[in-house]
């Protein structure tokens, strides 16, 4: 598992999660959210943003991903 900054196993607040496509906020881990690197910056995506966009996001993966 991946830890972002702000997780921690001490009981501190988590990262507040912002989605990059409609600004939605969510606290702490959210599961059913996409994580994106894209062009060296860490991007979120809420879940409703991630359904809406299925398509374009496995367009960009590589073939093997399929």
């Amino acid at each position: 598992m991946t830890s972002h900054p702000g997780d921690s196993d001490d009981g501190s607040p988590a990262e507040s999660l912002v989605c990059a496509r409609c600004g939605a906020r969510a606290k702490g881990p959210q599961p059913t959210w996409t994580f994106s690197v894209e062009q060296g910056e860490h991007r979120h995506y809420c879940e409703a943003c991630s359904r809406e966009n299925l398509r374009a996001i496995e367009g960009r993966l590589d073939s093997q991903w399929w």
